[in-house]
């Protein structure tokens, strides 16, 4: 058995990064940039009013000035003269500043009489212009690698970018296997269950920016293990759900080698999770990941995400882990890495009693995986633990 950094560590070396492809903007959200854009205008791109009043020159502004309003600015429809001693043009909320104007008296400091404003005592002292440029110049760069969130796509477009260069969805195909398994939906014989896993992992898998496809169910016997294998061959990653161990029914591991599997690993001392298997088949890197449900999607936390976020460019590592105090005591760890379901509280973390992994319940219910290294010593309430979010 290896560790789960050394399991980590060969898979990032299976994969290469997605290819580039160029994808409208209102296209780019969820995407990873995957090289970096260049702002094509200044934004503001002129000096904008930041509120509704008047656009004056700020050294004639005092309590009891006179101006004679002699134009409008409004968003879209600026003033096109120049602003001369004693007069003001209205102005609106970001339209352009007009020329020889250098600030704006908000309209609740001034009192208009016709085609005169007075203004008043009590003045506001901010000038309210937003300058040219003063978000961002034409030249800024939003750098890559990042995946692109709402807030992202709204600068892109104000930069004036119609298409962006981003990494291809890697194509992950999911085959879980077993004579035991139906579908969502179909009836399941007395000694049947329904096919949970490659559902969850498809949508853990979907929402990290894969192109998640699910094949069909593949038999405990080779003739369909293999027919399975070739529907998969033009996905970068094949995962396998089950079927990866060593019982007279565990047929994957010699249905990929026959077909080419090169293995890097098999086993790591992790709980749940242990039975994992990893190589190259073709063009594609093959994961192939226990049965039971909770080991399932556990080792997608752990495994298919990281390798995910190197295959879209993101870099390599392990799945991020923060630091929360235990709500209670724990006893010692095993001499495997166990990733124990566990709740979070408003000021600490605790796992959950049932660890058994065939449990989705408990899964469902659990925000957090509790990390525990092997042969971790009892720890008490108070201390500090390392965790994976959910």
């Amino acid at each position: 058995m290896i560790t789960v950094d050394e399991a980590l560590a060969e898979l990032f070396a299976l994969v290469t990064v997605a290819e580039t492809e160029t994808v409208p903007l209102d296209r780019a959200a969820g995407r990873v940039l995957a090289a970096d854009v260049t702002a094509l205008r200044d934004q503001p791109p002129f000096p904008a009013s930041a509120m509704d009043g008047y656009a004056v020159k700020a050294d004639e502004v005092r309590p009891g000035a006179t101006f004679r309003v002699v134009g409008e600015s409004a968003a879209g429809h600026g003033y096109d003269g120049n602003v001369g001693a004693g007069e003001a043009v209205r102005i609106f909320t970001g339209a352009p500043v007009p020329e020889g104007a250098d600030r704006v008296v908000i309209q609740e400091d001034t009192a208009r009489d016709g085609d005169t404003i007075v203004l008043q005592d009590d003045l506001d002292p901010q000038v309210y212009v937003r300058p040219a440029g003063g978000d961002f110049r034409a030249g800024s760069v939003v750098q890559a690698p990042r995946r692109l969130g709402p807030q992202d796509v709204a600068l892109l477009a104000a930069m004036n970018i119609a298409d962006v260069p981003v990494r291809r969805r890697p194509v992950v195909a999911l085959i879980a296997t077993g004579d035991e398994l139906v579908m969502p939906g179909e009836t399941p014989s007395r000694d049947q269950i329904i096919a949970s896993n490659s559902f969850g992992l498809k949508a853990m898998l979907d929402a990290a920016g894969a192109e998640a496809r699910l094949l069909p169910i593949a038999r405990d016997n080779l003739p369909s293990l293999r027919t399975a294998f070739t529907l998969a061959a033009d996905a970068d990653l094949i995962v396998t759900i089950g079927g990866a161990s060593v019982g007279d029914h565990d047929l994957v591991a010699p249905a990929a080698e026959e077909m080419g599997l090169d293995r890097s690993f098999y086993k790591v001392a992790m709980r749940p999770g242990k039975p994992l298997m990893a190589g190259h088949m073709g063009g594609s890197t093959l994961i192939g990941l226990p049965g039971n449900p909770v080991s399932s999607m556990v080792c997608g936390q752990v495994f298919l995400l990281p390798v995910l976020r190197a295959m879209l460019g993101l870099g390599t590592g392990p799945a991020p882990r923060l630091q929360r105090p235990l709500d209670a005591d724990i006893g010692q760890n095993g001499p495997r890495e166990h990733y124990m379901r566990a709740k979070l509280s408003a000021g600490g973390i605790a796992p959950y009693d049932r660890q058994d992994s065939s449990l989705l319940t408990v899964l469902a219910a659990a925000d957090a995986l509790l990390v525990r290294p092997p042969h971790d010593g009892p720890r008490r309430a108070g201390e500090m633990v390392d965790y994976i979010p959910l």
